[in-house]
């Protein structure tokens, strides 16, 4: 075989298996939810909410200790 088309081949191959991946993939995520609530909350609990930080006070940002 030539190398052109061996290369060819192989590009093909990657494509094809790219596609299906991607397929697979989509199709397994669109069916439910990411998280039940039982799950969110107790990754709120983990994690701590989704809120933002409270502004720093006094300019007393994190420095080292050295």
């Amino acid at each position: 075989m030539n190398r052109t088309v061996i290369i060819a081949f192989l590009v093909l191959v990657a494509a094809v298996s790219s596609l299906a991946a991607t397929l697979i993939t989509n199709s397994r995520a669109s069916g439910k939810p990411a998280l039940t609530e039982e799950q969110g909350a107790a990754r709120e609990k983990f994690f701590g909410s989704g809120k933002e930080l409270p502004p720093i006070k006094d300019g007393q940002e994190m420095r080292p200790r050295w």
